[in-house]
């Protein structure tokens, strides 16, 4: 009589290997603005006009030492993130707003061109 082959096979399901997501994981991008070392945010900046907002980016920019790079690089870094973080849940004026304040930063900084 042959002897049996026994192989131990373990059926792997493609959901075994991904994470399941908890609530904790999915508002990381809130966490980064309100915890950010980058840039110290004047509270409800872009809620303000174009010009004021890029105003108070330029502020904090400059008198932050904790960024990693030039003034300019770091306000616009913190406008961009905010703009992609809101997503599809901008309304078009703020978001038209919020480009506008992009525009604005570059006049501050002499980088239109």
């Amino acid at each position: 009589m042959p002897a049996k082959r026994t192989t131990s096979r373990k059926a792997k399901s493609s959901r075994s290997s991904h994470r399941k997501r908890t609530g904790g994981t999915r508002r990381w991008s809130q966490r980064v603005t309100e915890t950010s070392d980058a840039l110290t945010l004047d509270k409800g900046v872009f809620r303000k006009t174009p010009h004021a907002i890029a105003l108070s980016l330029k502020r904090s920019a400059e008198r932050s030492r904790r960024r990693k790079s030039s003034p300019y690089r770091s306000a616009m870094s913190m406008l961009t993130f905010y703009i992609n973080r809101g997503g599809k849940n901008l309304s078009r004026p703020q978001r038209h707003k919020l480009e506008r304040a992009k525009d604005e930063l570059r006049e501050l900084y002499g980088r239109t061109g």
